[in-house]
């Protein structure tokens, strides 16, 4: 479809009600952030359950969650479960400017920038649309023709200390898991328990617990 590209998620945005508070704004209940939305509010045209070559890891501090974020690096082994779901790239561009922090309205200069980035990721696989945290564009490849499309952090995983992710998020991660892929809870949390900054931080025990309680109570709010 022309002018459509294909917004991979990894991480929390696997949860299609996650990835609605970016497209239409507002901030979740309990939530952290107010997110300033999409200019188009239309939810995607579809979704479809996908993996990556590769890996991710979870660094840094999460703004919206505590403990650390998941970031997608393409040079660990193995590959990452993620969900594809087909927007606009004005859209694309816009989920990413609030996963980037950029103050609502501020993205005039990030659209054109954003629209050059998208072709040159699209031609060498990698772009970059700024230093900060989300700002690196990864295309992994195409699908039914249109280009699969993430971001993340410039650094790979062997370059920064791994920190675990905060309860929370993981158990928005674990929820989309399941919505996306279709996987049972012993299965996403063995997925969960093997990533760079949980295997650090969380017991597999823990991590199969938290997974469990997440899917038997998959309806409820966020508690960020």
């Amino acid at each position: 479809m022309p002018g459509t590209v294909w917004y991979v998620a990894y991480g929390s945005n696997m949860h299609a009600a996650r990835l609605a508070w970016y497209i239409v704004g507002g901030c979740p209940p309990g939530g952290r952030r107010t997110y300033p939305g999409c200019r188009d509010p239309r939810p995607p045209s579809r979704s479809a359950p996908v993996w990556l070559p590769g890996g991710i890891y979870f660094a840094g501090e999460s703004g919206a969650w505590t403990g650390g974020m998941a970031f997608y690096d393409p040079q660990l082994p193995g590959e990452a479960a993620a969900r594809a779901y087909l927007v606009t790239i004005e859209q694309f561009t816009d989920i990413a400017a609030q996963e980037m922090y950029r103050p609502t309205g501020d993205t005039a200069d990030l659209v054109p920038a954003a629209g050059a980035a998208v072709d040159t990721a699209v031609a060498e696989g990698r772009a970059t649309l700024g230093p900060g945290r989300y700002e690196t564009l990864i295309c992994p490849g195409l699908r039914a023709g249109v280009p699969l499309l993430t971001f993340t952090a410039p650094e790979p995983a062997s370059a920064v200390q791994c920190r675990p992710p905060a309860p929370a998020y993981l158990r928005m991660i674990a929820r989309g898991l399941h919505e996306s892929h279709g996987w049972p809870a012993e299965r996403i949390a063995d997925y969960l328990a093997q990533r760079p900054g949980v295997a650090d931080g969380w017991p597999p025990d823990a991590v199969t617990t938290l997974v469990t309680d997440a899917l038997t109570a998959g309806g409820r709010a966020p508690s960020t």
